[in-house]
């Protein structure tokens, strides 16, 4: 569920937002920095004054990850916590600061004077007013001339947004915003661990996935104050969030077209297997029976297929709130998949070998049959691939169950 709230009518309670112990920071400011000396200062001072104007208690937490520059001299000189990240990324990054942070709300951002520090206040009502994810929007904040390339504007973020929303059911306009607040609980449960700029993206699907309360509040974005060019790479970094979103998305990718092609594969394998039929003038021959059975074996693949990705995302996602994975892990995929499998393959094996040995002994036109040999050459595949695929199944579920236990 995605909000916009009017500020306007948001009642905030100011004692709630002064920390109970002096000495534990309310907000922590996230800046993941890598060689930022020309403009992490300012971040770092507008974060503070912001604390200062809200009379709150806060805290700056910078995730270097592998300076060469002033850039942790300066932080530290501005009272800034620096956390080191030797694994390199964005991700990592902001993971290394925000699981250091003490705050009661993280707010990230990045430290190249982008996106300004000085509004985070808007971030902190929505959080106290019971939003646990607030995402930033820049289009409709407001864009300033140059400060995103038109490639990114109007070809990379609205497309990647748009296929973000329609394969996650996410009314989120802008899945790309780097400005984005959330509560310490919040960022457990969503639980990314992408290493890249994909970690934008996993932390909204994650968020979704877990149920997690998501408002969005609009922001501008202005033209970033370094003297070089930005770590992203818009081919690179844009391929990396395109397959997170595809892989993190099994129900609309795999599970739905692969029980529409297995039903519609499966039916016309039954109408076709004794021969060629005619229906309202239409002649369906044995072009068709070829097409039967493809969509048979890839909807079956992709049924497959979707139920590992469902455990295999389970298994690091911390909150899952699917039916699936808790289905698969009551009942016993391995043998209902070995035995469904195995008797479908054995079926079709000793099939064709009747086939074959009435060929070669009995003779008669091969092209009588050869609508049922596709009929039975598709029960055997299909039947191995259920077989074949319970053990990884099974393998998954298992090193979920041990996850879960410790």
């Amino acid at each position: 569920m995605v909000d916009r709230p009017d500020f306007a009518t948001i009642e905030v309670d100011p004692d709630s937002l002064h920390a109970d112990d002096a000495g534990t920071p309310v907000v922590s400011a996230i800046i993941p920095c890598l060689n930022e000396e020309r403009t992490l200062g300012i971040c770092i001072r507008k974060a503070l004054d912001a604390f200062a104007r809200r009379g709150i208690k806060g805290e700056v937490v910078v995730g270097d990850n592998g300076s060469s520059d002033r850039s942790v001299e300066i932080a530290e000189a501005l009272g800034a916590r620096v956390v080191h990240q030797r694994v390199k990324g964005y991700g990592a990054a902001i993971s290394a600061a925000a699981e250091s942070a003490q705050g009661k709300y993280l707010i990230m951002a990045d430290a190249d004077d982008s996106y300004d520090w000085s509004n985070i206040g808007h971030f902190i009502d929505a959080l106290d007013d019971g939003a646990e994810l607030v995402m930033g929007d820049r289009f409709a904040g407001g864009i300033e001339p140059g400060a995103m390339p038109a490639l990114h504007r109007y070809l990379g973020n609205p497309v990647l947004s748009t296929i973000a929303r329609w394969l996650h059911h996410s009314p989120v306009h802008d899945f790309h915003c780097g400005m984005r607040g959330f509560t310490r609980d919040a960022f457990r449960r969503i639980g990314a661990r992408s290493p890249g700029m994909e970690f934008a993206s996993e932390m909204v699907i994650n968020a979704h996935r877990a149920g997690l309360l998501i408002r969005e509040v609009p922001i501008k974005l202005y033209p970033d104050k370094r003297d070089r060019p930005p770590h992203l790479r818009s081919f690179r970094d844009g391929w990396r969030h395109l397959r997170l979103i595809i892989a993190h998305a099994p129900d609309t990718m795999y599970l739905i077209p692969g029980m529409t092609l297995l039903v519609v594969g499966i039916a016309g394998l039954a109408i076709l297997a004794a021969g060629p039929v005619r229906i309202g003038g239409w002649y369906f021959g044995i072009h068709f029976v070829a097409l039967s059975a493809t969509a048979t074996l890839i909807g079956l693949s992709a049924i497959l297929f979707g139920m590992l990705a469902k455990v295999a995302i389970a298994i690091y996602q911390p909150v899952h709130r699917g039916r699936i994975v808790p289905w698969l892990m009551r009942g016993r995929p391995l043998e209902w998949l070995v035995l469904s499998g195995g008797v479908l393959a054995v079926a079709g094996f000793v099939a064709d070998v009747l086939l074959a040995l009435h060929w070669i002994f009995v003779g008669g036109p091969m092209e009588q049959s050869v609508h049922l040999t596709f009929v039975i050459t598709t029960a055997c595949v299909a039947g191995m691939s259920m077989v074949l695929s319970s053990f990884v199944l099974k393998l998954l579920l298992d090193t979920l169950d041990d996850r879960r236990l410790f």
